[in-house]
């Protein structure tokens, strides 16, 4: 009865570590195929904890049946241990403890606005209204719901992969709510409140539970400074950092420049390696990765993907991208931070400058800067543009 005693102590350990283990950034465990170990435990970890603690229970008599002396550094000192590491491994080290959502959201337009203007933001823009949602803050809380032009949103941001994804988080005609519970080659993983799903953030496919195989549906959104997006976007409002974690925010903007100071999170300035930055591109099947130095040297790129004629453009503040389908085939050229292509020119929203009638856009293709190793091991049939 003694050992079960000791036995279940240590099971309990070693099931609360594993429970975490392979599904946060731990030495060796982001490159493990262990998504689905990860989502079993995690839906049976009440189970596990169960027959660990009836295995306690029985055996604690017995264990308890020392000299007084015994008793601090056995049963006592042990059930203490144990007490520390499950504190520690449930209320410390999860995910959605470590990086929290905006607890009371505050936006301003551009006189209120605290945010630096050289500030990298996600854009979104949906009937009219434009909300810009700073990385720096983002990277932190992972994700944040809002509501754009009518329409809810999730925006969400990857800071191990520089993943920037917004999706629209209906779920069977439902509006869904969403935690982080970890990551998985690297990328981060939200568990829908509903049926407790797991879901990708790069692509908004769940990919562990009842709802696998379902797609969130994606929402445009663009990425540049926020003094770019003001000038876009006069009458918009961003995000302000709020109470939640301040300590926590990239206040100084290194990361967007490529500083990240983790291992995790660091940039390699040269191209095509694991931390590189790349372009990524897709186009119906078809998906092609631009090297991120090539796109600063020559600020404009006319290519082909899956049949399409796109235009890859970089501003000359070296953090504001676009990409756009090519009407007609014609080449694009950029003259300052003007697109221009048979004689006609676009601002970076893609709006024709000088327009006298319509709204004429061109037309957004999917584009993501990202770390080379996300690009690739989620698009593993990608091409490359040498």
């Amino acid at each position: 009865m003694k050992k079960l005693f000791y036995l279940g102590l240590l099971g309990l350990v070693a099931f609360e570590i594993a429970n975490v283990y392979f599904i946060m950034p731990m030495p060796g465990s982001p490159r493990m195929d262990s998504l689905q170990l990860a989502y079993f435990l995690h839906t049976w970890r009440w189970a596990f904890r169960a027959v660990f603690g009836l295995m306690v229970v029985v055996g604690v008599r017995e264990a308890f049946r020392v000299p007084r002396k015994a008793l601090l550094a056995r049963p006592v000192g042990t059930l203490l241990v144990v007490g520390a590491i499950t504190w520690l491994f449930n209320f410390k080290m999860t995910a959605d403890h470590m990086f929290r959502e905006p607890v009371n959201p505050v936006y301003r337009g551009r006189e209120q606005n605290t945010v630096d203007a050289d500030a990298v933001v996600i854009g979104v823009e949906q009937n009219g209204e434009a909300r810009a949602y700073p990385v720096r803050l983002i990277l932190y809380h992972h994700q944040v719901r809002d509501t754009v032009g009518g329409r809810p949103v999730m925006v969400t941001y990857c800071n191990v992969c520089r993943t920037r994804r917004v999706y629209d988080p209906v779920v069977n005609g439902q509006p869904e709510r969403f935690r982080l519970v970890g990551m998985d080659h690297f990328n981060a993983m939200f568990e829908d409140t509903t049926t407790g799903t797991w879901w990708r953030q790069v692509s908004g496919e769940a990919v562990a539970g009842k709802l696998k195989g379902t797609q969130l549906a994606e929402v445009p959104f663009t990425q540049l400074t926020l003094k770019r997006w003001f000038a876009l976007h006069p009458a918009g409002q961003v995000l302000q950092a709020d109470g939640t974690a301040p300590e926590h925010f990239e206040g100084t903007g290194d990361f967007e420049h490529g500083k990240g100071k983790s291992e995790l999170t660091t940039t390699n300035p040269k191209s095509w390696e694991e931390k590189s930055w790349v372009l990524g591109v897709e186009v119906g099947a078809t998906s092609k990765a631009y090297d991120w130095n090539r796109l600063k040297k020559e600020h404009i790129i006319n290519d082909e993907v899956g049949g399409v004629p796109i235009m890859l453009a970089l501003a000359g503040d070296d953090l504001t991208f676009v990409a756009f389908e090519r009407p007609g085939a014609d080449r694009f050229t950029l003259e300052g931070d003007t697109l221009v292509s048979a004689g006609l020119c676009y601002d970076f929203s893609g709006r024709k400058v000088a327009a006298t009638t319509g709204d004429f856009r061109l037309r957004a293709v999917h584009a993501s800067q990202e770390f080379w190793h996300s690009w690739r091991t989620f698009h593993p049939d990608t091409l490359r543009g040498e």
